[in-house]
């Protein structure tokens, strides 16, 4: 059970890091040149559009990308750190 708690601890602690390393720079961005004011405006004069878009799907795309990039290291790592363990013992 330890090493589920190690792993969800080491999961939570990168996906953490990835959200704060993207969200922090972007906030500070946004509040010194005004993006509120254009964000508001868009909100109420948006259009009246069904679905998505291609501008919706290349930013689902590129979530997908940055998610399997963060599952790619963990698992990665994990299989090192399990195969040295493993050449240790034997």
């Amino acid at each position: 059970m330890s090493a589920m708690v190690k792993w969800w601890s080491r999961a939570a602690a990168a996906v953490t890091g990835a959200t704060l390393t993207l969200v922090v720079p972007v906030h500070a961005w946004a509040a010194s040149n005004g993006v509120a004011d254009v964000a508001i405006e868009a909100a109420r004069y948006r259009r009246r559009r069904s679905g998505f878009g291609l501008i919706g799907l290349l930013g689902g795309l590129c979530c997908l990308f940055v998610i399997a990039a963060i599952v790619l290291v963990i698992v990665l790592s994990s299989r090192r750190r399990r195969g040295k363990d493993d050449y240790r013992k034997g």
